[in-house]
């Protein structure tokens, strides 16, 4: 049976041979059947190379960004073809030098004039632009939520977690808590050794941070010389294990500055979320908890339920 594109009129042809974009069609045995020369452009694939081909003959194997082959296995066209819904994909077709190209596949089903599905088209145009400014802009999202100097996330970022951590305890009573940590005596050490030993500082406090707190956990840069952990499903026993493993961790580090080996303390309130709590109130909890480590000496931690 004929597609209803190999019935159509020179006219519709000459204008979707001339589209920017690939078109082609396949019939209900994914046979390709017609290839516009937008095609041609994009895959470097001749018509008369590809008509008559299947495109489960993996000649242009879509991959995902994850790796999935979709020619052989997930195929938009023969999803289309069987349920009659579109399909939209960002895949990554082998050009035919070999190398990748970015596009956006998009399927529609092909009807006759009893309104069964014969084939299906897919349109195809070059991505790269887009996954340029896709990447961009996710590098520029990362970049408003990332601390530059530590490399944690910002104050910003700890807002959204906490909120979103209030909203899960809210709604199904996961647990968490906040520690909220101060290096003990950062501005002697700015004063004494200069600034840069002070960025040195902070950057090795965070990476005790980030190699001692658990995968499921949270931590970034509050401000200056604070920082908050934010820890999943624990209780009142795990928040303070952990807020002392990190104490202990930070204590025991130190650079070296000209031979001179430095090391710093910090002061940590620890928080267990109640039910009552907000943004605001368990932050200016954990921050109270941690001025009470300050008043009873420094380093060392205190635990509030």
């Amino acid at each position: 049976m004929k597609t209803p594109y190999e019935t159509e009129p020179l006219f519709h042809k000459n204008l979707i041979d001339n589209l920017y974009d690939g078109v082609y069609f396949v019939d209900t045995n994914r046979r390709i059947t017609y290839w516009n020369r937008g095609s041609e452009r994009i895959t470097g694939h001749s018509a008369s190379d590809m008509v008559g081909k299947y495109c489960n003959d993996n000649i242009l194997d879509h991959v995902t960004d994850e790796g999935r082959h979709l020619c052989i296995e997930g195929c938009p066209l023969l999803d289309t073809i069987q349920d009659g819904q579109p399909r939209e994909a960002e895949v990554h077709l082998r050009h035919a030098k070999g190398y990748r190209v970015p596009v956006v596949v998009r399927t529609s089903p092909l009807y006759n004039e009893n309104h069964e599905i014969v084939g299906a088209v897919e349109l195809f145009s070059n991505n790269q632009s887009l996954f340029k400014m896709q990447r961009r802009l996710a590098e520029l999202e990362e970049d408003a939520f990332r601390d530059p100097l530590t490399g944690l996330g910002n104050r910003r970022l700890l807002e959204v977690k906490i909120n979103s951590a209030l909203l899960e305890y809210h709604q199904h009573q996961i647990p968490f808590g906040l520690l909220f940590l101060d290096i003990d005596h950062f501005k002697q050490v700015n004063d004494t050794y200069g600034h840069q030993t002070g960025d040195v500082i902070l950057q090795n406090t965070a990476q005790n941070l980030t190699r001692h707190l658990r995968n499921t956990d949270i931590c970034g840069r509050w401000g200056g010389e604070e920082f908050i952990g934010l820890l999943y499903n624990v209780n009142i026993q795990s928040l303070s294990s952990i807020a002392e493993k990190l104490r202990h961790m930070i204590a025991s580090s130190s650079i070296n500055v000209n031979g001179e080996k430095i090391s710093v303390t910090a002061s940590i309130g620890a928080a267990l979320a109640r039910e009552t709590d907000t943004l605001e109130s368990i932050i200016e909890r954990a921050d109270q908890l941690m001025y009470q480590s300050k008043q009873g000496g420094r380093d060392r931690v205190t635990v509030g339920a």
